[in-house]
């Protein structure tokens, strides 16, 4: 089992721990329900060291992966990001990431907790001869992730960087504990979220100082049972349980956002640019809401009526709501916001009414 930096602290906490893709990461801190408030009403902080992350470097580094993911990073200028994913030949969505270019490497960070996937995907499509390097970073890298209306204000005290302006994807470069860090805004939660991206050296220099800005503000350390129920509130859907084998991009309202139409081609690009020509997408992602308090595991049946139209790709608590929430891929014709459904598990059918994403926005 693979362990990060923070492992100690985590600890001193009083983490209780889950296994994600051979790490032991914290679920949570025996409080989740103030994990959540923290957030949504201050700040929380959260180690994403278990998260996969890439280093892409050589002079052909832009124009092999413009040829093969499926948005199209040619526009970008240094301190810019972008979604994207790598697709099968069917269309089908191998991995879901964002790319952060930088004036001599490109880095990518998955969206999800699938491990290495990204990794092995990316390094069949390295062709001999191709001028350019994969490196994985998962274990000589850490991630933080400060997130509340008050993450600014932790990251301009604890590190000297303003981020107020800072938009969704983009980044600015930071010098931390000695290191060279991405300090990059992100979307996790709903609220502002910051991740603090750097060398695995300077992991615990970066959590101790931004917890003691954090102090007096209120910060807590947040787990994974309080980051799903985020990320969900706020309608993202991630890596591995929703964006997966199963999924073309458009079903997953990716539009604009992961995969370009115009750019040329790349695996599946034919799939994709079909389905938006003829308007044939099949079945669509949608936010549910159960009226009953279990939590359906990955996978339950949706049905309308007898008939079954789809699937629940993740379901959770919402402390926000105080509801169980979800995600599904009906058919299309039952995507419409108020349509009930029922959801099977354990063989009882509970009702589920579809509700428009996101389930939470940020005043």
């Amino acid at each position: 089992m693979k362990h990060s930096r923070l492992h100690q602290q985590h600890i001193q906490l009083g983490a209780t721990f889950e296994e994600i893709t051979g790490w032991e990461m914290p679920m949570h801190y025996g409080d989740a329900a103030a994990e959540h408030r923290a957030v949504r009403q201050a700040v929380g902080i959260a180690d994403l060291s278990h998260r996969g992350k890439l280093r892409v470097t050589g002079e052909d580094r832009v124009k092999w992966l413009q040829s093969v993911i499926s948005n199209d990073i040619l526009p970008l200028q240094p301190g810019q990001g972008r979604y994207s994913s790598l697709l099968t030949h069917k269309g089908k969505m191998l991995t879901y990431f964002r790319l952060y270019l930088q004036s001599d490497a490109v880095t990518v960070e998955d969206v999800g907790e699938i491990g290495e996937a990204t990794f092995h995907a990316l390094r069949k499509f390295l062709l001999y001869g191709t001028k350019a390097k994969l490196e994985n970073c998962a274990e000589t890298w850490g991630l933080l992730l400060i997130s509340g209306p008050k993450a600014a204000h932790v990251i301009q005290s604890a590190f000297g960087v303003d981020v107020a302006d800072l938009k969704p994807i983009d980044f600015v470069t930071a010098q931390i504990g000695g290191h060279p860090a991405l300090v990059l805004r992100t979307e996790e939660t709903g609220e502002v979220d910051i991740e603090v991206l750097l060398p695995t050296e300077s992991l615990l220099t970066a959590w101790t100082s931004a917890w003691e800005a954090g102090a007096k503000l209120g910060i807590r350390a947040i787990g994974t049972q309080t980051r799903e129920a985020l990320r969900m509130e706020a309608g993202l859907p991630k890596a591995g349980p929703d964006l997966n084998e199963e999924i073309v991009p458009p079903e997953a309202n990716l539009e604009g956002k992961a995969f370009s139409l115009s750019k040329g081609c790349y695996p599946g690009q034919e799939v994709v640019a079909r389905m938006d020509t003829y308007g044939n997408v099949r079945r669509k992602l949608v936010g549910l809401v159960l009226q009953d308090a279990v939590v359906p595991p990955h996978g339950s049946k949706l049905h309308s009526g007898d008939r079954e139209v789809g699937w629940i790709s993740s379901a959770v608590h919402s402390p926000q709501l105080n509801k169980t929430i979800a995600f599904g891929f009906p058919l299309r014709d039952f995507t419409t916001a108020g349509t009930e459904l029922t959801v099977e598990c354990d063989g009882i059918k509970h009702t589920a009414t579809i509700h428009s994403l996101p389930f939470y926005t940020r005043p």
